[in-house]
């Protein structure tokens, strides 16, 4: 399975997932900058956390009118697997591909710790090596990630069942005190209505590896590769 990593200017958190997915995870992976205008040859594409393009105007606003991007929307409308990470996630919501915007936390300070998060499916190809309601320890590091939407959205969210990771304590349950930044109904990741885009604010390629401290980010992109390779047999 062939990874690639999209590459805006402050992008900071490539790096960390071509690390994961080349030495943890142990497949090809190559990056993809931002200025490029196609894509071909790759199997699922990641974009990673950072402050693409200083953050200026709004989290992800610049960034969604990168070169790369149409591409980027393509890949996804064809059935190509997606992850947005942080400040991706942030793009992804500002191309269109995600429902819904990012705000700056309640609490107006940039909050870098780890978070607790629940399982809400475990029959996407994001999740599909998680257990349901389960709770796993996955670090945050962002200024704007209260993800907001207006109810209509929320209501299909729900409905649709896409919501796939929220905000919890480590009893898992689901309270204001568990939510870092003032996001919607605890909201921490989603995807869009064909289940093959996952925009997530906190970051797994921080906990994939033991010598980190937890390997409970590490199930995300092996179910991708699982996923990948029960439809590629």
């Amino acid at each position: 399975m062939k990874f690639g990593i999209v590459v805006f200017p402050g992008s900071n958190c490539d790096a960390d997932c071509h690390h994961v997915i080349d030495k943890v995870l142990g497949e090809p992976v190559d990056y993809i900058w931002h200025k490029d205008t196609e894509i071909t040859g790759y199997d699922a594409l990641i974009l990673p956390g950072g402050f693409s393009f200083g953050d200026y105007l709004r989290t992800g606003a610049i960034a969604r009118f990168s070169p790369i991007m149409p591409a980027v929307i393509d890949f996804a409308n064809q059935g190509g697997l997606v992850i947005g990470i942080c400040n991706g996630f942030q793009i992804l919501l500002e191309a269109g591909l995600l429902p819904g915007a990012m705000l700056r936390n309640q609490s107006l300070k940039f909050i870098c710790a780890p978070v607790h998060l629940k399982v809400k499916r475990t029959d996407t190809p994001f999740s599909r090596l998680l257990n349901a309601d389960e709770v796993i320890s996955v670090p945050v590091a962002h200024g704007e990630g209260n993800y907001f939407c207006d109810q209509d959205t929320l209501a299909e969210l729900k409905h649709d069942n896409r919501i796939l990771f929220t905000y919890c304590n480590s009893d898992g349950i689901e309270d204001d005190y568990s939510n870092p930044n003032g996001s919607v109904a605890n909201i921490a990741g989603i995807l869009n209505k064909q289940g093959n885009v996952l925009g997530m604010m906190p970051h797994p390629e921080r906990c994939s590896e033991q010598i980190l401290g937890s390997t409970d980010g590490y199930n995300i992109f092996a179910s991708m590769l699982q996923s990948w390779q029960e439809v590629n047999r």
